[in-house]
């Protein structure tokens, strides 16, 4: 029998799972006691946020944003090219440790997610990047408020995060991306219309690129991106139904029509290659982009005397209906893709958007104590319906995969 060097790490859930399955495979005459030694042997049960990826994560994070910081305080001790050099050294240094570590055995294999030091500081190095940037830019005499140095950041960021296949730099890349996006955004439309569309095109363009990882051999960047699409489409879905948000001033900018054509690209070309269910995933946030369109455009009439009209409650009413069935397929997803955030995200978007609307509507009609009762039992309502639904779902594919 070959000798186990060393055991794989595996979440606790995956296996308690394997050891009831081994115990009811020796039960049955399967496999013997030293084939269950031998099995087990083979794994040992890893928390996936321990203390010392907790602790790794948050240093790297605090020394990145540190530098970042002192960086934008403009050291007047050093000249410009040798404060440019010192952030330079320091993320040339920090980049070729952390590839250096993963080529090594110990860190290769560390984690069933990889190594977290590793990890840890491959997302120092993509913020270190961002103040390799806003330094060269003081150097340069740039103006540091502009929204290209940020994308510029993310670029990098990305870029990395590709070459390396590193989740860290990608979750860097992703979120100085979408703050490049926002900041274009603010800069280029003033118009309810605009800042929806752009939300929800972003959240299809996440979902799809999401699809195209699963289906082109990228599993380690797929939950990245179908968590961040899910909670853009979200986010657009929530702004479209305020009722304050309309079509005044708005205008296809450059920056909404590029997006709009590469949301419906990826849209068909990752639904057209995608095998079993996952080909609905861009149709649906494309879909939500539709419907968050259709919810903005929709502006019901005002009664002269105040308070909420007929078209106010149908409006709101459909606002409910698509968020509910948007939010309700993210938690399908969520458990489809065996995945706890997505799920958390939808219960926590349904809480947030039903008490939005029930301070924006249904305070117009319920005044007092009585909003507040109302409130609660929509919130017990909803999280025992999303609880049995989440149960009954669990139940059917199991079922289906026994």
């Amino acid at each position: 029998m070959t000798e186990i060097t060393a055991a794989r790490p595996v979440s606790p859930a995956h296996l308690a799972w394997l050891t009831a399955e081994i115990r009811g495979w020796q039960a049955d005459g399967l496999v013997g006691e030293d084939e269950v030694a031998a099995i087990l042997g083979r794994y040992h049960a890893v928390r996936r946020l321990s203390l010392a990826r907790l602790a790794l994560f948050l240093g790297g994070g605090f020394v990145g944003i540190g530098l970042i910081w002192l960086v934008a305080a403009n050291l007047d001790q050093f000249p410009p090219l040798a404060r440019f050099l010192v952030i330079a050294a320091a993320w040339l240094g920090v980049t070729a440790g952390a590839e250096l570590l993963a080529g090594r055995d110990e860190h290769r294999d560390d984690h069933a997610h990889g190594s977290p030091v590793v990890g840890a500081l491959r997302g120092l190095s993509a913020l270190l990047f961002g103040a390799v940037i806003f330094q060269a830019a003081q150097s340069l005499q740039v103006p540091a408020y502009e929204a290209a140095l940020v994308g510029w950041w993310a670029l990098g960021s990305l870029l990395y995060a590709y070459a390396v296949r590193g989740v860290a730099p990608l979750v860097v890349g992703l979120l100085t991306g979408l703050l490049w996006f926002g900041w274009q955004l603010a800069e280029s439309t003033e118009s309810g219309l605009g800042a929806v569309l752009a939300l929800l095109l972003a959240g299809a363009v996440a979902a799809s690129i999401a699809v195209l990882h699963d289906r082109f051999g990228l599993p380690a960047f797929v939950a990245a991106w179908r968590e961040i699409g899910a909670a853009l489409s979200l986010i657009g879905l929530f702004v479209a139904a305020l009722p304050f948000v309309d079509t005044e001033d708005f205008s296809w900018t450059g920056l909404l029509l590029a997006s709009a054509a590469v949301a419906v690209v990826l849209g068909a070309v990752s639904a057209a290659t995608a095998t079993g269910d996952r080909r609905w995933e861009p149709l649906a946030a494309l879909s939500v982009v539709l419907a968050g369109a259709l919810l903005v455009w929709w502006e019901p009439s005002r009664p002269e005397g105040g308070g909420a009209s007929a078209e106010d409650w149908a409006h709101a009413a459909l606002s409910v209906v698509v968020y509910v069935a948007a939010a309700a397929w993210v938690a399908v997803l969520g458990i489809l893709r065996d995945n706890d955030r997505l799920t958390f995200l939808a219960l926590a978007a349904i809480v947030i958007f039903t008490t939005a609307q029930s301070f924006t509507v249904f305070a117009a009609v319920i005044e007092g104590a009585w909003l507040f009762v109302v409130l609660g039992l929509i919130f017990l309502g909803s999280g025992y319906l999303f609880d049995r639904a989440r149960r009954e779902l669990t139940s059917t594919l199991e079922e289906a995969t026994s």
